[in-house]
C-alpha cells in the first residue's frame, strides 16, 4: 500500500487532488446536513440574510474557490501553499456544486425535484476526481512496467470510448445513464442504441417525421419511469433531502 501510496499520491503530486476531493465531499455532506437541520427547525443553525437578502452558500464557495485557485497558481503543487489551495477548492466546490440547480435554473430550486440535479452533479464530480486520483490515468507517474502502461491505457480507451457513447446517451436524454456509462462499460452503449425519450433533441430531429417511433418512444419512456422513477428519488431524496414542491 505505502509503495502505491508513493508511486500514484506523492510522486505525480496527486497529494492536493486527495486533499481536494477529501474535502469536497465532506463540505457537501456536511452542508446538506446543515440545510436539513435549518429546514427542521433544529439546532443552532440560520439561514444567512442580509438587508434581506438570503446570502445562498454558493456566494462564500464562489469566494473559496477564488482564493484557492489563486494560491494554487501562486504556490505550485506541492508544499504547505498547494494543500491550503486544496482544501479551499475542495470546500468552494462542495459549496458552488451543493447549489448547482440554482445556478443552472437562476431560481432557488433547492428543495425542489429540480434540486436534486446538485445531488448528480457533485456525484459525477466526485467520481471523475477519483478515477484520476486512483492512478486510471498516469500523469505524472513515472517508470511504469509494460504490463501497468497497457493496463493503464486500456482503461483510459475504454473510459473514451465509453465518453463518446454517453454523448449520445446524453443527446437522446438519457443523462443517468451517460453519467454511469463513461465509468461503467456498456451502459452508456445500452443507453446510445435504445430509442431516444419523445423529449430529447435527438427525438424532436430524427423522430420529426417518424409518428411510429415517437409512439413508441413516448410508451417506453412512460414504462421506464413507472419502473424505475420512485428508485431514483428515494436515493437522490436520501442523500439530499427530500423537495418541499
Amino acid at each position: 500500500m505505502g509503495h502505491w501510496w508513493y508511486r500514484n499520491i506523492v510522486e505525480p503530486g496527486k497529494l492536493p487532488l486527495l486533499l481536494a476531493l477529501a474535502s469536497f465531499v465532506l463540505t457537501f455532506l456536511v452542508t446538506r446536513a446543515i440545510t436539513r437541520l435549518i429546514r427542521a427547525g433544529k439546532g443552532p443553525f440560520r439561514n444567512i440574510a442580509t438587508g434581506g437578502v438570503h446570502v445562498h452558500h454558493v456566494v462564500p464557495g464562489v469566494v473559496l474557490m477564488v482564493a484557492g485557485g489563486f494560491i494554487a497558481l501562486a504556490g505550485g503543487r506541492r508544499g504547505f501553499g498547494s494543500g491550503l489551495a486544496a482544501v479551499l477548492f475542495g470546500i468552494g466546490a462542495g459549496l458552488v456544486l451543493d447549489e448547482f440547480a440554482l445556478i443552472l435554473h437562476l431560481d432557488d430550486v433547492y428543495w425542489t425535484e429540480e434540486g436534486t440535479q446538485s445531488v448528480e452533479i457533485v456525484i459525477l464530480t466526485a467520481a471523475l476526481a477519483a478515477l484520476v486520483l486512483a492512478g486510471f490515468l498516469p500523469f505524472g507517474v513515472n517508470e511504469l512496467s509494460p504490463d501497468e502502461t497497457r493496463d493503464r491505457f486500456q482503461v483510459v480507451r475504454t473510459v473514451g470510448i465509453n465518453f463518446l457513447f454517453a454523448l449520445i446517451a446524453l443527446v437522446k436524454g438519457k443523462g443517468r445513464l451517460a453519467v454511469i456509462g463513461v465509468f461503467v462499460p456498456f451502459v452508456a452503449l445500452f443507453g446510445a442504441v435504445r430509442l431516444a425519450r419523445p423529449n430529447s433533441p435527438w427525438a424532436r430531429r430524427l423522430y420529426r417525421n417518424r409518428p411510429r417511433a415517437r409512439a413508441r418512444a413516448t410508451l417506453r419512456a412512460y414504462r421506464h419511469d413507472r419502473r424505475w422513477s420512485a428508485l431514483r428519488r428515494r436515493t437522490e431524496h436520501f442523500i439530499g433531502g427530500a423537495p418541499s414542491r
